[in-house]
């Protein structure tokens, strides 16, 4: 079948099978590999993206499903001229990843947790961030991060 998405804000139209999840349009049709499928289960989710600017975990949703909507991934995150984003400069200068694997999904989680609540507490950011899991860092830096991009 045929499925076109606005990604990052170029229209990627793909023929694929109806079973293809959107994590697998993402990386394998579309080319953008930021997205990582972490594990399987939608339990840890490294494949948070943005559907029409909410977070979601794009290894629970049909590529099909997706058909004719717009999504943001972590490369559409930074300015044409490679300014990160907020979010993303947060967690690179306050050490909010280590392997860097969970990163992605965090910095979309995070950014769809802002958009919601622009002034969240320690605890705010702990419950938002609560369904993405890291395997390094203790979340510590990872909290620092959100509340210091809330803060700027």
């Amino acid at each position: 079948m045929e499925v076109s998405i606005n990604i990052n804000g170029t229209q990627q139209t793909h023929d694929v099978e109806p079973r293809t999840l959107l994590v697998q349009y993402i990386r394998e049709h579309a080319g953008l590999t930021g997205t990582n499928i972490g594990c399987d289960t939608s339990s840890c989710g490294a494949c948070s993206i943005h559907l029409n600017g909410e977070a979601v975990k794009s290894c629970t949703i049909l590529a099909a499903q997706a058909d004719g909507e717009e999504i943001k991934t972590i490369e559409g995150m930074a300015d044409a001229d490679g300014t990160l984003h907020p979010m993303q400069q947060a967690f690179m200068e306050n050490h909010g990843l280590q392997c860097g694997y969970c990163t992605p999904g965090m910095v979309m989680a995070a950014t769809s947790l802002l958009d919601e609540n622009p002034n969240p507490s320690e605890e705010d950011v702990r419950l938002g961030l609560e369904g993405n899991l890291c395997r390094c860092t203790g979340y510590h830096n990872i909290v620092k991060s959100v509340l210091a991009a809330a803060s700027v």
